[in-house]
């Protein structure tokens, strides 16, 4: 019995032991996770009831902190403003903001569009179809001042999303660091240019057409339709209407910026890249550049198109307050033509300070878009460097031929002329045979420094990337020489080594064998006596 309850004893001992060291290897495992959990909500100090913060720590009453996801996550987390949380989604934001201004300027551009269509119409429908200060008349007027007003919105919803855009690219607060000067200064003015309508419809009055009578000493040879306001008691508004209506055309400055937004090399990220890398901005000026170069003949002729009609439909405009020929189409047409290529037959000439204006502009884009015209002509003319290599090298093939004839030509009239003062011919002969060899040493000196500038305008066409790729693969060569060489080198040396090796251990060779003879002999000698 004793023995039986020592037994027990010692069991129940060894289980207490057992458990001891469990419970010693949880606190020593559970440690470092509290040890982690403080550091968590050391790192999340801040806290107010009930709130959740940090991607899963939840934060109760009195600051304590409660851990619901894993450590990785806590441990990653940290402290973030409001502000910094929403920049962590800027490039999305971004990417909405610039459909936004695409979408915005599309729609700018039909607004616009539809403005000047409808004063377009109301010119020519007014009064031929209609009369002024009828129903119709208010009507359109009203429609064109209600697409204004929903133009001059949309611009500042657009130039709003350009602020925006800018916070967010600048990673700014306010919004009004970026009202500079240059930008107020441009949103004003681009706000007063789309203002632009006409609106002397409105105080038109019928009481005033009444009385009005062409004067005597104007003909009326004009077969186009007269102003909607051609009355002699309203010349001024007459004029301001004419201007209004012609300063609508300043609103087609949306087409730019909608080729630009809507345009590949804006949307490519490849492009917006290596731009951002060489520092170059993508303005509409680098656009044009793109499009000049990649499609010249197609971009002029639709700008030659488009101004043309605007231009001769301004001009008809202009010349119609007096009912003059000008006033066609089909005469504004063909002066437009004449002015834009800078012929000015004189039969056509505009009488209005209006149409001579618009002439003098057209002139100013007739030169400018000839000499783009003549630069594009010569670019597609002129051969590529493909074409020129094959060209010259068959030029200075010819010419070195030629040039070996006219040496031989020199030659043999030199021998001709030999001979014939061996023979002692007639001074006559001898004179042609001195004239034939001058000739033939004249012929030889022009070929010679023909092919001399011949060849110094091909060293001129020199290939850069070409020989930039020669001195690339002589450099690449020179460093595998020199890797060879050091291999080589490397390899003596190791051979040398060995020989060394070799040399000692053929020493130590000669040496125990010179030792073994020297004992041999010693005990030959000492052999010797006892025999």
């Amino acid at each position: 019995m004793p023995s039986g309850h020592r037994r027990e004893s010692a069991a129940g001992g060894q289980e207490e032991a057992e458990a001891t060291d469990e419970d010693d290897r949880d606190r020593t495992d559970i440690w470092p996770v509290r040890a982690m959990e403080m550091t968590a909500r050391n790192m999340c100090p801040d806290s107010k009831p009930d709130e959740r913060n940090c991607d899963g720590l939840i934060k109760r009453n009195g600051g304590d902190t409660e851990i619901t996801v894993p450590l990785s996550y806590a441990l990653s987390c940290k402290k973030v403003s409001p502000i910094e949380g929403d920049n962590l989604y800027r490039l999305r934001d971004r990417k909405y903001l610039q459909e936004d201004k695409k979408r915005l300027c599309a729609w700018a551009l039909g607004t616009a569009v539809f403005g000047i269509t409808l004063m377009i119409l109301h010119n020519e429908l007014c009064p031929v179809m209609y009369q002024p200060g009828s129903m119709y008349a208010l009507t359109i007027s009203s429609l064109i001042s209600i697409s204004t007003g929903f133009l001059l919105v949309l611009i500042m919803a657009f130039h709003y999303k350009d602020i925006m855009l800018f916070v967010i690219d600048h990673n700014q607060l306010d919004w009004r660091i970026a009202m500079t000067r240059h930008r107020v200064l441009g949103i004003t003015l681009e706000l007063l240019v789309c203002a632009i309508h006409p609106v002397v419809t409105y105080w038109w009055s019928p009481e005033e057409e009444g009385d009005f009578r062409p004067p005597d000493n104007e003909p009326s040879t004009n077969a186009s339709n007269p102003l909607c306001l051609s009355t002699r008691h309203n010349a001024i508004l007459r004029d301001v209407e004419i201007l209004l209506s012609a300063m609508m055309f300043l609103r087609l400055y949306l087409v730019h910026r909608t080729i630009l937004l809507h345009s590949k090399v804006l949307l490519n990220a490849s492009y917006r890249t290596i731009g951002s890398l060489n520092k170059i901005n993508f303005t509409f000026r680098f656009l044009l550049k793109v499009l000049m170069n990649k499609y010249p003949a197609r971009t002029l002729l639709v700008f030659i198109l488009l101004f043309w009609f605007l231009a001769s439909w301004t001009l008809t405009l202009c010349e119609r307050q007096v009912q003059l020929e000008t006033g066609n189409m089909h005469t504004a047409l063909w002066l437009t033509a004449i002015t834009f290529l800078t012929v000015g037959y004189g039969d056509v000439s505009p009488r209005t300070s209006c149409g001579k204006v618009v002439c003098l502009f057209t002139g100013l884009m007739g030169v400018a878009s000839t000499a783009m015209m003549v630069a594009v002509m010569t670019r597609k003319l002129a051969l590529n460097k493909g074409e020129k290599h094959v060209h010259f090298f068959m030029t200075d093939f010819q010419i070195t031929k030629r040039v070996r004839h006219a040496a031989a030509n020199v030659l043999r009239e030199c021998w001709l002329l030999h001979r014939t003062d061996v023979m002692k011919g007639s001074g006559r002969e001898h004179r042609y045979r001195q004239r034939r060899l001058l000739e033939a040493i004249r012929v030889f000196r022009h070929l010679r420094i023909k092919q001399r500038k011949l060849r110094d305008y091909a060293s001129e066409m020199v290939d850069l990337q070409k020989m930039q790729m020669i001195m690339y693969d002589l450099s690449a060569n020179w460093n595998n020489s020199y890797r060879e060489l050091e291999q080589r080198i490397l390899s003596m040396e190791q051979k040398l080594d060995e020989l060394n090796q070799s040399l000692q251990q053929t020493s130590r060779l000669l040496t125990q064998a010179m030792g073994g003879q020297s004992l041999e002999r010693r005990h030959a000698r000492l052999s010797a006596p006892h025999r």
